[in-house]
């Protein structure tokens, strides 16, 4: 089990958007990666913990392309929402002095891609001393083997690598 205070712990999903769901991802298919996401999403929500939801746009592009927002669920009221505009989800957005508001310091990663939008994200987290936490099955990447590199590889020399079943958020 992997037990995180609620008040200083953050979900962070990344790129959780109908145009990147809908791919051809393994290990894990984009609506199964959507579906864990939300029930972690939910999970936070009612402990009292900050989600926050992470989305890219193109850069010079006129329209972005159908599909381009957050699923539905990933984003409600009262959550973090952060554009980003490169592959990792700190450069220019705001993110860090969103999460210190809010007295976070331990971050629980989720999301698509493993190996690019999370893991961008988390290297830039842990530059930052954040305290990190992958949920392997809520996130997935384009092939096996890219996710599996990042999660057997890399994560663990940045976090702790675990399942949702076994996040547990305390009072």
């Amino acid at each position: 089990m992997t037990t995180l205070p609620a008040a200083s712990t953050a979900l962070v999903l990344i790129d959780l958007m109908p145009r990147l769901i809908e791919l051809p991802l393994a290990p894990y298919a984009g609506a199964q990666v959507l579906t864990t996401s939300l029930d972690l999403a939910a999970r936070f929500r009612t402990a009292g913990a900050p989600v926050v939801a992470v989305r890219v746009d193109r850069p010079n592009v006129a329209e972005q392309p159908p599909g381009s927002g957050f699923a539905p669920g990933v984003a409600e009221d009262g959550d973090v929402q952060i554009v980003k505009g490169t592959i990792g989800a700190f450069h220019n957005t705001g993110l860090d002095e969103a999460l210190r508001e809010r007295g976070v310091v331990n971050l629980v990663m989720a999301g698509i891609a493993t190996n690019l939008g999370v893991e961008s994200t988390a290297r830039w987290a842990a530059d930052l001393g954040y305290e990190l936490v992958f949920v392997e099955d809520a996130m997935t990447a384009f092939t096996a083997d890219e996710h599996d590199a990042a999660v057997r590889l890399n994560f663990p020399r940045l976090g702790t690598v675990t399942t949702s079943g076994e996040i547990d958020l305390s009072g």
